[in-house]
């Protein structure tokens, strides 16, 4: 039996379905939810996996920064290269320029970010300003050199570079109101390294009406404020158009008088003796001895026409040890001072001195008409007036200004000089009266005047002197000079001054000199009320009073 195949258990054979059994059940509907609310559970994980990668792709790919090289501090500049890259100028920007491509270095005066893609500039160089506009492109403008770009300080020095587009609305809050430009280049060149002061935009505000002073409602910056941070003060457009103004005085000063046959003389600032009294000049030590600083370059203009010069002028610090604190007054001003041969009579000095203010007047108007318009934005100011025609300058004596004082209810006890209060009533009056802002008063007492000063041929108690004003303010003071030594020395001893003291001056008389005169103007006299500045101070790049002696 070993040979035999193994016994097989036989199959099992299952029972047929008897008709009418139950068939097996599915899965539950719970279930079947179960596994739906399962499925969608494994779908979104899926979505959101997919859609973290795509923003995890994204971010990876904004991570590389496109434009590493458009933006971004430069290096110190200590002159390594000259490229000679040709720069632009804002005010030069034009419509016609649409399209072209410039280079240019200003501050940021203002920046605003409008969300992460787009930010605007205002840029400003001197008195013109034009809005930049800094926009995300692909390959061009990354998000990091906008972000960059929207980080930058005010005042920041920037190197910018884009592409003028013409403006189809003027933008107000620019100069250069009528293009924009396209940023794709952004450098730092000089950043802060303290915290500003005060806005360019504060200081550049219009000064409110003292009437108004109380009730402005923005941030003013004070005189005082502006004076201890005069840089920051001075980049504004005001102070910018203030100061190219001050110096076209002097150019056409020096303009007018070059036409008329003078010549620039510089004198000596450290004087062996003071020019008019010992009580407004400033004594510095000279090694073993004293000096003094020169109050005016009076006496060296005088020996000058007793060297034959004939005509002379000079532009030079002046300077009075005077413990004014007014709103004309300083201890060191800019003189503007002249003097000349007279052939005949002093009032030969007096018209040359009239024919240079007028042309001063003119010139400023036609030539620096937007450097005003700027200051009157901040200092608004009824336009200076004076005479032209046949009729000419307004001239007074000084019994006829007194006169008219008078005559407005001014006690006549009270004008043997005329005050400061008394000038300015003057000028209102005369500007009422005679619709000018500008007149002359001749003939000043004798006791006004200094030692040097030739008295009237009638009247001793009168002098051959005249004074300019301004706005009802003295802004040239003037007269025909003694040049006959004797003369000269009485007239020292009568004001207290010893003739020993300045030997050298009455010298230049015992020599022979011919009649002459001349005058001293203020600079920065003439320029605050030609704009109507208020006070002097502003006139003056760093102003010097008995209380400031900074920076």
């Amino acid at each position: 039996m070993a040979d035999s195949e193994p016994i097989q258990n036989p199959p099992t054979v299952q029972p047929a379905a008897t008709e009418g059994a139950e068939a097996p059940k599915g899965p539950s509907k719970s279930e079947l939810k179960k596994r739906a609310k399962e499925e969608e559970k494994a779908r979104k994980a899926a979505e959101k996996a997919a859609k973290q990668a795509e923003l995890d792709a994204q971010k990876a790919a904004a991570e590389v920064d496109y434009a590493t090289e458009f933006y971004g501090k430069l290096p110190l500049n200590k002159s390594q290269s000259r490229p000679r890259r040709e720069r632009v100028q804002i005010a030069a920007l034009t419509p016609s320029m649409d399209g072209q491509t410039v280079l240019l270095r200003a501050r940021v005066q203002t920046s605003r970010a409008q969300g992460s893609k787009m930010v605007f500039l205002n840029l400003r160089q001197r008195t013109d300003s034009v809005q930049a506009l800094l926009s995300v492109a692909p390959e061009k403008v990354s998000k990091q050199m906008a972000k960059w770009a929207a980080g930058l300080q005010i005042e920041s020095i920037v190197l910018a570079e884009g592409v003028v587009k013409k403006s189809p609305e003027i933008i107000k809050s620019a100069t250069v109101g009528d293009v924009e430009l396209h940023l794709t280049q952004l450098h730092l060149i000089s950043g802060l390294e303290t915290v500003l002061p005060f806005t360019v935009d504060d200081a550049n505000r219009p000064e409110p009406p003292e009437t108004e002073a109380e009730d402005v409602q923005f941030k003013r910056v004070l005189l005082d404020t502006r004076l201890n941070n005069r840089v920051v003060d001075l980049r504004t457009q005001t102070n910018q158009a203030v100061f190219k103004l001050q110096h076209g005085i002097g150019h056409l000063f020096r303009e007018y008088l070059d036409g008329k046959g003078f010549i620039e003389i510089h004198s000596p600032k450290l004087q062996g003796a003071a020019t008019e009294s010992g009580a407004s000049v400033f004594q510095v030590s000279y090694f073993k001895g004293k000096a003094f600083l020169a109050q005016s370059p009076q006496l060296a203009k005088q020996m000058a026409i007793a060297a034959d010069f004939e005509r002379v002028y000079e532009i030079g610090p002046v300077f009075r040890a005077e413990d004014s604190n007014t709103h004309r007054h300083m201890t060191e001003f800019i003189g503007l001072d002249l003097e000349m041969a007279i052939e005949e009579h002093y009032h030969e000095v007096m018209e040359l001195l009239d024919g240079l203010f007028l042309h001063m007047f003119r010139s400023l108007k036609q030539k620096y008409a937007s450097e005003i318009e700027t200051v009157r934005k901040q200092f608004p100011a009824d336009e200076f007036k004076w005479r032209e025609g046949p009729e000419g300058t307004l001239k007074l004596s000084f019994k006829e200004a007194v006169n008219i004082l008078v005559e407005d209810g001014v006690p006549r006890e009270d004008l043997d000089d005329i005050d400061t209060t008394n000038e300015k009533r003057l000028g209102r009056l005369v500007r009422a009266k005679y619709d000018t802002d500008y007149f002359i008063i001749d003939k000043f007492p004798m006791a006004l005047r200094p030692f040097y000063t030739m008295p009237d041929p009638e009247d001793p108690t009168v002098s051959n002197s005249y004074d300019f004003f301004m706005r009802g303010e003295e802004i040239l003071s003037g007269a025909q000079r003694v040049h006959d030594a004797t003369l000269l020395a009485e007239q020292m001893r009568g004001k207290g001054v010893d003739p020993a003291s300045m030997s050298s001056y009455l010298d230049a008389f015992k020599l022979g000199c011919p009649p002459h005169g001349g005058g001293g103007i203020g600079l920065e006299r003439v320029l605050m009320l030609f704009l109507k500045l208020n006070n002097i101070r502003r006139a003056s790049l760093f102003p010097r009073d008995p209380k400031r002696l900074e920076p």
